[in-house]
């Protein structure tokens, strides 16, 4: 099956993360966009969004677009109550990796751990934690995975690892727009979420994961559904868990096993 999209569940669903303020990084107050008036289905003649444009995007640093064309581009998601880029570099899709590495949990003697109550192999990802808010979240980034992930542990040892992890058959659990702080009425976030999984545990096990200037933390994390995690990646987790038929949450399967 393919990944799953959420664009079209736009109007049923409003994004919340981008109707939110102030916008990170500045004082500055989004116009309110009530559920009702997300949809640009839904006319709204007095509508009046704020314009925003970072410094550091004005700055117009090599990963920026030029300042032009914003009507160009509508969220696909809808209104968001700000126009411009904010912190977005890309008039439009801002595209980012979202690199899923995971390995069966196992016992001092090498077994997959089984959870009593769902009776479903235990399944780990890497985390990072993340020092801008304390949460932790997949090491992702707006760069390609493996060079994103390197430079984020700063273990020259791990790139002959990744490499061959990255080289394996992988699956992507998601791909489309994410609901996502930064974004505003003509740029925002989309992402991709690959699933590299290290079945055999030859190519991570035996890795002490250390964070680099980026992060406080790097480790394996237990996948459940009480894990609080950054932005929409508790979402990818919990598709990742299902896809893999990890376990996920106590009291969600039956005895009965087909």
């Amino acid at each position: 099956e393919g990944p799953r999209e959420r664009r079209e569940g736009a109007a049923e669903n409003p994004h919340k993360k981008a109707r939110t303020s102030p916008y990170p990084g500045s004082k500055g107050e989004r116009s309110q966009v009530p559920d009702e008036k997300v949809s640009w289905l839904v006319q709204w003649p007095d509508y009046k969004p704020v314009e925003y444009i970072a410094g550091s995007v004005l700055a117009q640093p090599t990963w920026a677009d030029p300042p032009m064309g914003k009507r160009n581009f509508s969220n696909p998601a809808g209104r968001t109550g700000l126009v411009g880029r904010g912190l977005l570099g890309r008039w439009g899709p801002n595209h980012a990796a979202d690199p899923i590495l995971t390995r069966w949990k196992k016992d001092s003697k090498g077994k997959k751990v089984i959870h009593p109550v769902s009776e479903r192999n235990v399944l780990q990802f890497v985390a990072i934690k993340r020092k801008d808010c304390g949460e932790w979240a997949i090491p992702g980034g707006m760069v390609e995975p493996g060079e994103k992930i390197s430079t984020t542990l700063k273990r020259e040892d791990l790139e002959k690892q990744l490499h061959k992890l990255f080289s394996q058959e992988h699956s992507v659990v998601y791909k489309g727009y994410v609901d996502d702080p930064r974004n505003t009425d003509n740029a925002w976030m989309e992402t991709e979420a690959v699933n590299y999984s290290d079945d055999t545990g030859e190519i991570m096990d035996h890795l002490s994961l250390e964070a680099g200037d980026d992060a406080k933390k790097v480790k394996w994390v237990d996948i459940n559904d009480q894990l609080k995690l950054y932005a929409s990646h508790s979402q990818f987790i919990q598709l990742v868990a299902e896809k893999r038929g990890a376990h996920w949450r106590e009291g969600m399967y039956s005895n009965c096993h087909d």
